[in-house]
């Protein structure tokens, strides 16, 4: 039986700006315990794409850390992500989080160098050495460039740190071949996955939509392990036009529309991103309203 590294639902939680466009750690604390407390959310990952990682400094991601563990550090993990196209600012941010006491590190696949599959393969387990804590690897081509290949997915899943994958390949038979030779637990990267990954083996998610969907997430994944197919198929559809809502244009702008609606304050995103449009919003803000969230 695969394990629960980090429980079954996580969020892929946003990045809250104040108006002048620094971060804004009371709503990110604020927004930690809501995914925790009200969405019933196990873990939470922070600094990750829909965290606006890449326009975030070192010095914000650790702040951001600080703030988010010491608020549902005690309920819920905490998991920061790490990755970079650069092996040794990885490793740097893999050490930062660890001190900020994460309990786990998602590492993405190396981006737009395009390294071959041994160079992957040495990334990540270089990556595994030089740290302490648990990693999720995240695999996600269509963002990265290129995929984490099964037989490269198999041999680095036999370092003992190497105990996670966030899945966005979108491809179940590749998936269910890694967790058939692996003892890894895999996680739905994209929330429409999430019941056909469990079909063949998954855990749960790591979500964007689950900033809304988390507890209707939670229901779908018990009713599915509990030998309700049925029930899971149906919360599967009714949640299935905000799945794939979420991501009508990058899933932050739509997430943070969201929110904003339902009393939060997110804050803007930060360049090259543009807040979603008023139609963009009006039209999630609908979905969510009809799928009764």
């Amino acid at each position: 039986m695969t394990s629960l590294p980090f429980g079954r639902i996580i969020t892929a939680m946003v990045t809250p700006f104040a108006p002048d466009g620094s971060l804004n750690l009371d709503e990110a604390r604020r927004l930690a315990a809501h995914l925790v407390d009200q969405q019933g959310n196990d873990a939470l990952v922070i600094n990750g794409t829909t965290g606006e990682s890449p326009t975030t400094s070192d010095a914000e991601k650790l702040a951001l850390l600080q703030a988010v563990v010491a608020e549902v550090g005690d309920r819920a993990k905490v998991i920061a992500g790490v990755g970079t196209f650069d092996t040794a600012h990885t490793i740097e941010l893999a050490a930062q989080a660890e001190q900020a006491g994460v309990d786990g590190l998602l590492v993405v696949t190396p981006y737009y160098s395009r390294p071959p599959q041994d160079a992957v393969a040495d990334h990540f387990l270089t990556v595994a050495e030089a740290t302490t804590t648990p990693i999720v690897i995240y695999d996600i081509p269509h963002r990265t460039g290129i995929p984490v290949e099964t037989p490269t997915l198999i041999q680095i899943a036999a370092h003992p740190r190497i105990v996670a994958v966030k899945d966005a390949k979108g491809n179940p038979v590749a998936s269910s071949q890694v967790i058939a030779a692996t003892g890894l637990a895999y996680y739905a990267g994209d929330d429409a996955m999430t019941l056909p990954l469990l079909s063949v083996g998954g855990v749960g998610v790591v979500g964007t939509s689950t900033h809304f969907t988390g507890r209707g997430t939670r229901a779908l994944v018990e009713a599915y392990l509990a030998g309700d197919v049925q029930g899971a198929i149906e919360l599967h559809q009714q949640l299935l036009p905000v799945y794939q809502g979420v991501f009508a244009t990058q899933g932050c702008l739509l997430v943070k529309a969201g929110l904003a609606a339902r009393g939060f304050v997110p804050g803007g995103v930060r360049k090259p991103l543009l807040p979603a449009s008023p139609e963009q919003a009006a039209t999630f803000v609908a979905l969510l309203d009809a799928a009764g969230l």
